[in-house]
């Protein structure tokens, strides 16, 4: 029953895992499944405990993941997520969980990421933020997380971050400033914020000079 001695079995006795891959007990099934071959695998699949699934979403071909993509056991589709084909890893961009929808942001192609724009995790829409193109980013520049909107003032054309030097917290318009053309700094007279106006200070002083 001690996991360890499991590992020790099978370490010494690879040959027999395929003997133990349907055994009552799950520790043994998924300790197994380390060592049978990718085509064994394919047999557990409906196997009903999650840490066994678990080994075969790290294990299975790449090609042969789709049946797990909707696995009711998170980690388990989180390494389906890490692991799937780009192509279809869209199809996983609406999952429930967001560590699941986290791991698709950071894999999907960047021209892929609109969907995801305004998913409701504040953390996965930074991701998206942090990979979109550039040109894109003007979708997120509204977004109700401060945090959100400095990422997309660090990264947004510079030619249009007239809207993100007007927010309403000073770290996006302080971000903002620091990479703005001049001729948008000179139209701030209402800035209110010491650091944002010391920033608009110093270029346009060395601007003179």
């Amino acid at each position: 029953m001690s996991g360890r001695q499991i590992e020790r079995f099978f370490k010494r006795n690879p040959d027999l895992a395929e003997v133990y891959a349907g055994d009552k007990f799950w520790e043994r099934r998924a300790i197994a499944a380390r060592y049978l071959s990718q085509q064994k695998l394919l047999r557990m699949l409906d196997d009903p405990d999650e840490v066994v699934r678990r080994v075969l979403a790290y294990r299975l071909p790449v090609d042969e993941l789709e049946t797990l993509m909707f696995d009711e056991d998170r980690e388990v589709r989180i390494t389906v997520a890490d692991r799937i084909s780009l192509d279809e890893l869209e199809r996983m961009v609406t999952d429930d969980d967001y560590l699941v929808r986290h791991t698709v942001a950071k894999r999907l192609k960047p021209g892929r990421l609109f969907r995801m724009i305004t998913d409701p995790d504040r953390e996965v829409r930074k991701t998206v933020a942090k990979r979109i193109p550039p040109e894109s980013l003007g979708l997120m520049i509204n977004d109700n997380a401060a945090e959100i909107r400095s990422v997309v003032a660090e990264h947004i054309n510079s030619d249009e971050l007239l809207p993100l030097l007007r927010d309403k917290h000073w770290r996006v318009r302080l971000i903002a400033c620091e990479r703005a053309p001049l001729s948008m700094l000179y139209h701030l007279g209402q800035e209110t914020d010491e650091d944002v106006l010391s920033c608009i200070s110093k270029r346009l002083e060395n601007e003179a000079e």
